[in-house]
């Protein structure tokens, strides 16, 4: 199975590439974004030493480690997964199984939506699922972009809709520009298992703290790369460090990152939108 790890941040921020197999990302830039893709394993990835080099400064981070377990090992199947809608870019990258999106027998039927303007490239079911969100959205929404939180009351009505498949496991990282990140776990944790099915969030701010990686005898002191007024949020397929508090999403959660803050409800997510007096259209892709 493979793994995520997003972060949604308040303002720029710099980000750090760690080597792993078939591990690619995609950053937002202004109106733009930077998707770093090779169908090589990490290690061995030109395209890879190019980013632990390159001074990136984003938002808004999509990272995904492909173990490949369906579709081919080419450069159209590798993750995330980049449309335009609306005059936004959108990011994908999901881990997980969603059969009737990959058996050839039920893969076209499921395509079946009123829009038909985003079709897959390669042949996952992740890159099915994500033209799958955007046609039903342009099914709903065709023609002016909508307010983000109506986005989110539609995203969750599809999201229990594609979870109530049999067999399903879709865990999932949805960027909206520079501005929101979305991010759904299902089926969450199951005991016993050593598969990774469940979705982690941490928030970082001040005042920050030092923490110590899992994965790598080295410590972080983000008091040295942040100011007062910087806030973080990181998702991650597993806890990413042994002294910060991970929240593990519950099974079905569905959450809307915003200013590296989560929210669970869509009517919260409009009143703090508006709270922070910003332009919250679709279109809005302030400083990323």
């Amino acid at each position: 199975m493979c793994q995520l790890m997003g972060m949604q941040t308040v303002r720029p921020g710099a980000t750090r590439r760690d080597l792993h197999v078939h591990s690619t990302g995609a950053t937002t830039n202004g109106k733009g974004f930077r998707n770093f893709c090779d169908s090589l394993p990490s290690a061995l990835s030109p395209i890879a030493n190019l980013i632990c080099n390159y001074p990136i400064k984003t938002r808004t981070v999509i990272a995904h480690v492909r173990m490949a377990t369906q579709g081919r090992v080419r450069l159209e199947n590798v993750h995330p997964f980049s449309r335009e809608l609306w005059g936004s870019y959108w990011i994908f990258a999901h881990n997980g199984d969603v059969p009737s999106a990959k058996d050839p027998a039920t893969r076209a039927l499921f395509l079946q939506t009123k829009s038909k303007r985003y079709t897959p490239v390669g042949d996952t079911d992740s890159e099915a699922v994500f033209c799958f969100f955007l046609n039903r959205l342009l099914d709903v929404f065709p023609h002016a972009p909508p307010n983000m939180a109506d986005v989110f009351v539609e995203l969750k009505r599809l999201w229990k809709e594609l979870c109530s498949g049999s067999g399903v496991i879709f865990n999932f990282l949805l960027g909206q520009g520079g501005d929101t990140l979305f991010a759904g776990c299902w089926p969450g944790a199951r005991p016993g298992s050593e598969v990774w099915n469940s979705l982690y969030y941490t928030v970082r701010e001040f005042p920050f703290t030092t923490c110590q990686l899992i994965d790598d005898d080295c410590e972080v002191d983000f008091n040295t790369v942040t100011t007062p007024s910087d806030r973080v949020a990181v998702i991650a397929t597993a806890p990413l460090t042994t002294n910060e508090v991970w929240c593990e999403m519950a099974k079905g959660d569905l959450l809307a990152f915003h200013g590296g803050q989560p929210f669970s409800s869509p009517d919260d997510f409009r009143r703090q939108l508006r709270t922070k007096a910003v332009d919250i259209s679709v279109c809005s892709n302030s400083g990323a």
